[in-house]
């Protein structure tokens, strides 16, 4: 953990944090945006998956929304990342990352993270590389939904990134 991170708190959501997660999201300028509505429910049904940064104050400055998948309960996936601009540039989205992968190793069992990356989206490229090489997990790519698959289109492919089994 850096300096910088170290006034930071990184935990579960609670329903009060989902209008500053939609702002974060919105403010991020990059993320799709779902509805506030959701933000809400997400800290809701999917808090035990998911994770927030807090600065000293206790205020939201990044979140990680996840969830476990259905048909492979060991396996993480990582929904949306965003940290809020003042923050970025300190490694927050990639301590968040470590925590709630820790967090859902212990418990939940999980020891794979999936996540879906555009092309051309260095950042998260960077993020989920990086995840990989930390916990010496392979890193396999596949295009998920491919650009026909969307019906609002144009919208680029989203290429699921597998990485796994890791250890902590």
């Amino acid at each position: 953990m850096t300096a910088a991170q170290a006034d930071l708190q990184i935990d579960r959501p609670t329903v009060a944090d989902g209008a500053v997660l939609w702002r974060i999201a919105r403010d991020s300028k990059v993320l799709d945006l779902n509805s506030s509505y959701s933000y809400l429910l997400w800290c809701r049904d999917f808090a035990a998956t998911s994770a927030v940064a807090r600065d000293e104050h206790g205020e939201p400055v990044g979140f990680i929304t996840g969830y476990l998948r259905p048909d492979s309960p060991r396996t993480l996936l990582v929904w949306q990342v965003a940290v809020d601009e003042a923050h970025r540039g300190r490694g927050l989205a990639a301590a968040m990352l470590d925590a709630l992968a820790a967090r859902t190793a212990a418990e939940h069992g999980v020891d794979t993270v999936e996540t879906t990356v555009a092309p051309g989206n260095t950042a998260s490229e960077r993020l989920f590389t990086a995840f990989a090489e930390r916990h010496g997990a392979l890193l396999e790519r596949e295009v998920l939904f491919g650009t026909p698959d969307f019906p609002d289109g144009p919208h680029d492919p989203e290429v699921l990134h597998r990485i796994g089994p890791f250890t902590l």
